[in-house]
């Protein structure tokens, strides 16, 4: 047992030296130098496992250390006025059910122990005594992984021989949770028709599941109407949509449109076709080391000649979270017209429109937990209304003559013909399943796990991750001395894990760093930390 007396001494008590517990005690004088340590024994038996065990990054060599050896770990014993110095170190106390750490302060050793139902239990004690709460903590209205993980049937799934998928590629895709799947098989058991335009009960209710997906993607953004909503393939459609609908015709030759060295190349190609057809020319901003926007050099690169930007609000190939508020004011300042590029933001971050004030904002359903072949486009309703269409056919016209067609209003009149009505559906059952997580609670738990999987990816030799930017949502883009990325790819899948090893569709930020590819897990909130100790163990074997 570890106790701390008023004098703020740490003693291991139980019979028997340990050396690993002497270990974990010098770990602690590094990291906790007010405390002074005495000696180190061997732990009684029964308390804490090294799979229960939770703390912060900060003390991850800790836990580590515990982890060496399964029948390693401590139950905590503090003083009141103690404890609360370590929780100024700590982001949280670590507690295992039925192993409850005893303080002289009845009230803090009550409200801890009202938390000591689930398994495990993580909680944290303010300055002041007031009670936080950690993400992690467990519960019925916690965030419960383990739970969401069995709506996910695919993560039970047996690779390469019987080996557990861990699928750690979720920049490319995300898996999809089962009332999703049945959403999709209800609408093609009870509902199939096309919409619109039929005065049969199948039309009907094709009609209303497809007009009720587009009202929950209003809702989900934050759009004023159900009309700044178009339905496309995915993002990339939606951004050579914007780019031929919007943008072609305001450009002549000397124009110049704004992009970042952060871009996928689905937000750099389309411009570069209708800048050849035009004369325009791109313009980029450009990123520090760590791969942030430099946001004083994107500044000076509006002029008299410039005429849209468009940029990505998290990068697919480094995670990093640009500052999109800033990038739309200092746009709309210049009187310039701005698009978002949201695939790798809207299933990590809460988006709203109205208060980012972008003109244009995609996202692919496929990133978002819903199907493929979906995707959105929101506009703001006057530049949907003085955009051309993107496609001709039907649903999309009012009226039509060998001489002229009048078009619908937006959103149909980019809608034509038969859309993904099956999508639209999925993608709305999607966005219900997040909303019955919370995106702000997403928010928080992958921060937290992709924190954590950066510092423990920093225990591996030789490996260096590849950006580094302050705010990061999802990738752990990195390469590793003396292997190729596609082996370690390779090498990864045999034991189970699914990564992206590649240029990612972003060669122009990676050269930016003299690679051409990088290794790149990316995590979603069913991920888990086993999972990222998971991942390190195996690169460890590599070296």
């Amino acid at each position: 047992m570890i106790t701390s007396n008023r004098n703020g001494k740490l003693d291991f008590t139980s019979g028997g030296e340990d050396p690993v517990l002497q270990e974990i005690v010098d770990l602690s004088r590094e990291f906790f130098p007010e405390f002074d340590t005495a000696r180190c024994v061997q732990r009684p038996e029964g308390h804490f496992h090294p799979e229960d065990v939770v703390m912060s990054t900060a003390a991850q060599p800790v836990v580590e250390k515990i982890s060496e050896s399964e029948s390693n770990g401590f139950p905590v014993q503090f003083e009141s006025s103690d404890f609360l110095k370590i929780i100024d170190e700590l982001s949280f106390v670590d507690i295992h059910k039925g192993s409850l750490p005893a303080f002289s302060d009845p009230i803090s050793q009550q409200d801890i122990a009202s938390a000591n139902v689930y398994r495990p239990v993580v909680q944290s004690v303010s300055r002041s005594g007031e009670k936080k709460e950690s993400i992690r903590t467990a519960g019925k209205e916690k965030f419960n992984v383990h739970a969401i993980r069995q709506d996910f049937p695919i993560l039970s799934e047996k690779v390469n021989n019987g080996q557990k998928l861990v699928w750690l590629d979720n920049s490319a895709t995300t898996q999809k949770p089962v009332s999703v799947i049945e959403r999709i098989s209800q609408f093609y058991l009870h509902e199939n028709s096309n919409v619109h335009r039929a005065a049969h009960e199948l039309a009907a209710r094709s009609t209303d599941a497809y007009e009720d997906a587009r009202r929950k993607v209003a809702s989900f953004l934050n759009a004023p109407s159900l009309s700044n909503i178009v339905f496309v393939r995915g993002t990339t459609e939606g951004i050579n949509l914007v780019a031929r609908s919007y943008v072609k015709s305001q450009l002549k030759a000397g124009d110049e449109i704004i992009l970042s060295m952060l871009e996928h190349h689905a937000n750099i190609v389309p411009w570069q076709q209708i800048c050849m057809e035009t004369g325009a020319s791109i313009r980029v901003i450009p990123v520090d080391d760590d791969g942030q926007l430099i946001l004083s050099e994107y500044c000076k690169l509006f002029n008299s000649r410039t005429r849209f930007v468009s940029v990505a609000h998290v990068s697919n190939a480094l995670g990093t979270i640009t500052p999109v508020g800033e990038l739309v004011h200092i746009a709309h300042r210049h009187g310039v017209r701005i698009l978002i590029d949201g695939a790798q933001s809207v299933s990590h971050l809460p988006i709203d429109v109205q208060a980012l004030d972008a003109d244009f904002y995609v996202f692919s359903g496929h990133k978002v937990f819903g199907p493929t072949g979906i995707g959105v486009v929101y506009g703001k309703a006057d530049v949907l209304d003085s955009s051309e269409p993107y496609q001709g056919g039907g649903n999309m016209i009012a009226d039509v003559t060998f001489e002229k067609t009048l078009y619908q209003p937006a959103p149909a009149k980019f809608e034509a013909g038969t859309g993904n009505i099956a999508g639209a559906v999925g993608l709305g059952a999607a966005l219900d399943y997040v909303n019955s997580i919370g995106m702000d609670r997403i928010e928080r738990y992958e921060h937290e796990l992709l924190v954590y999987a950066m510092d423990r990816l920093k225990t591996v030799p030789g490996l260096r991750l590849i950006g580094n930017a302050r705010k990061k949502a999802s990738v752990l883009s990195f390469v590793l001395n003396d292997f190729d990325v596609p082996y370690i790819g390779q090498y990864l899948s045999r034991h189970g894990i699914a990564v992206r090893a590649g240029h990612h569709c972003a060669q122009p930020i990676l050269r930016r760093y003299g690679l051409e590819a990088t290794v790149r897990p990316s995590i979603a909130f069913y991920n888990t930390f086993e999972e990222i100790d998971y991942l390190v163990k195996i690169l460890l074997r590599l070296r």
